[in-house]
């Protein structure tokens, strides 16, 4: 056991010495996307001393280990306590806070990613990272804008438009899924 714990901080010193700047900045990207993410889902009297190390390790697991659950975990736990911290508020929901959650989550989630096929030890060119990031930056730009226009329209019907946005968007995003799996299964 003894020999087994040594072998894998060896591994661990390893992969810290032999680490480039690229990957670390992605991983630290991670950390301050979830980290924004957090921040913005929360309600400021939520941030306290003792709340605050819980909320950095929520941030830091996706950023230290990006290829297992923790993302997803990490995700679904700020979208959860977006929603019961909303509801519980009884408030409005501020377009600005969920267009910048939004925005933070996509960032994070496709930080991970990226970070998850990124050895540590890799050397990327400032243009591969440079393309990644204006290619993400127009997908939030355009959700961004889209969403805008479509909180816009449903706010011109009513009640009902809001419901009908709602069950086309699943609606879109079920056949998307439907349609990436099919297309997974076809090339295997």
């Amino acid at each position: 056991m003894i020999e087994a714990l040594s072998e894998r901080f060896r591994r661990a010193y390893v992969i810290v010495t032999r680490a480039t700047l690229v990957p670390v900045m992605v991983r630290m990207a991670v950390f301050a996307a979830l980290l924004g993410a957090l921040v913005v889902t929360l309600p400021p009297s939520v941030i306290e001393p003792r709340t605050v190390l819980p909320l950095l390790l929520v941030a830091a697991l996706p950023a230290v280990a990006p290829r297992g659950p923790t993302t997803t975990l990490a995700i679904v736990a700020i979208v959860v306590a977006w929603v019961v911290t909303t509801a519980g508020a009884g408030e409005r929901i501020a377009l600005w806070r969920l267009l910048t959650l939004a925005a933070f989550l996509y960032l994070a989630h496709g930080l991970a990613a990226l970070a998850a096929v990124l050895p540590t030890d890799a050397v990327v060119s400032a243009d591969v990272l440079a393309r990644w990031v204006a290619r993400t930056a127009a997908v939030v730009l355009t959700a961004s804008v889209l969403g805008v226009l479509l909180v816009s329209v449903s706010g011109i019907g009513g009640n009902d438009t809001l419901l009908t946005a709602g069950v086309v968007g699943l609606g879109i995003a079920v056949a998307a899924a439907a349609l990436l799996a099919w297309m997974a299964r076809r090339r295997a």
